[in-house]
């Protein structure tokens, strides 16, 4: 492959609410090793964006997401969203020692422990929705709520503190430069709360998940004070954030395609499945999120990244990728074998809550379509609006009539 001749701009369009951005679409049939310029931070860097490349980039320890500290490399937030002593800038081994004091929390057999009182919250909620009588908005009294609710609970973060949380979370995500500050400050409020909340649990632990991070030691070293805070904080953002979205965004692509829904209506036993084959065509997000450095020349198809270039990657083409997916832009429950979908992410940092995001998406979606058997859009599909500011893809409102 001859290397790209020319810098693209990076930029993120809103023209269908369940196609990926155009942009990435076309990069990766027309150059799916491109050098792009970001809208915000110093620089061009690479964009990729087939399957296997994805694959490559995300998995390859010549590609270090600890490099990045300390730069303004190029992204498409105003102010870059991740924090020095996250997990998600960290590298091997240290990436896996941090990994392994979180993990133990979010295994299958924690999680399904906690499937019954998911179950009960999502009834609770969508008897509030009874309550209030079609039309209701199904984001404002479920997908809002429930996930953040679940993470919450697991970190015992107070209920009167958690509206707050979620609307610091909401303001660190905007792309827009006109919300730099409020972003900034967003992310600084967060950290504030979370390390007083973290140190409080340091002197006096709970049975709760931030307790447990605090006390436990791997080969007799335990989080610092900061990277305790940070997780905290990290753990509230992503384990409510991409699971809030997909909710209203299953249920959007659901009731815009009733052959998928009256299958899942009549054969119930295939949920688990189908949410995967959802999740996998849904855009969830704009755009991409956190880049990686090259710490040495790099080869992929002919093209060489240099070292020290940033590379970011496109999950969302990845998803759609017709050599790896047949009929890529088709929902088919019936795949046979299909390659992983990259909504949580790929290689060393897979999204931890994965299993968690999984079970309250199984048991939301399946108590919601067995609840209202006659669910459906109470607007046209065109008039539902969708959110253009932050890096997640979603509707505003989904008023929805049963």
């Amino acid at each position: 492959m001859t290397p790209p001749e020319s810098v693209r701009n990076f930029c993120v369009r809103h023209d269908d609410a369940l196609e990926p951005d155009p942009f990435l679409t076309r990069m990766r049939t027309e150059a799916p090793i491109a050098r792009v310029h970001m809208p915000y931070g110093e620089g061009n860097c690479w964009l990729v964006t087939r399957y296997s490349d994805v694959q490559l980039v995300t998995s390859d320890r010549r590609f270090s997401r600890a490099a990045l500290i300390g730069r303004d490399f190029p992204r498409i937030t105003p102010a870059p969203i991740a924090q020095d002593e996250a997990i998600n800038l960290m590298d091997p081994p240290t990436l896996n020692r941090v990994r392994g004091l979180v993990v133990k929390a979010f295994s299958n057999k924690a999680v399904e422990k906690l499937r019954p009182w998911v179950r009960r919250s999502v009834d609770e909620l969508l008897d509030g929705m009874v309550e209030h009588g079609a039309p209701a908005d199904l984001a404002d009294h479920l997908a809002d709520k429930l996930p953040l609710r679940t993470i919450t609970e697991m970190l015992a973060v107070p209920s009167q503190d958690r509206r707050q949380l979620r609307r610091w979370a909401m303001t660190m995500m905007s792309m827009s430069a006109a919300d730099r500050d409020d972003a900034v400050g967003a992310k600084a409020g967060l950290r504030s709360y979370f390390a007083e909340l973290s140190a409080e649990r340091r002197r006096n632990p709970g049975d709760d998940l931030i307790s447990a991070l605090a006390t436990a030691e791997i080969d007799g070293e335990r989080l610092t004070d900061d990277e305790l805070t940070v997780m905290s904080m990290l753990l509230v953002i992503t384990g409510h954030d991409t699971t809030t979205y997909n909710l209203s965004n299953i249920v959007y692509t659901l009731l815009t395609h009733p052959d998928e829904l009256r299958r899942l209506r009549a054969e119930p036993e295939i949920l688990p499945r189908a949410i995967e084959e959802l999740l996998r065509f849904i855009p969830f997000r704009q755009g991409v999120g956190i880049p990686r450095v090259a710490l040495e020349d790099v080869e992929i198809d002919g093209v060489t990244i240099r070292a020290g270039d940033t590379v970011h990657v496109s999950y969302l083409t990845a998803n759609r990728d017709d050599s790896a997916y047949s009929e890529p832009n088709e929902i088919d429950f019936d795949r046979e074998r299909p390659a992983p979908h990259m909504t949580f992410g790929y290689g060393a940092h897979h999204c931890l809550g994965a299993h968690l995001a999984r079970m309250t998406l199984q048991t939301a979606i399946g108590t919601l379509l067995s609840r209202f058997p006659d669910l459906r859009l109470a607007v046209p599909a065109e008039e539902v609006q969708w959110n253009t500011v932050s890096i997640w893809r979603y509707p505003l409102a989904l008023p929805v009539s049963w």
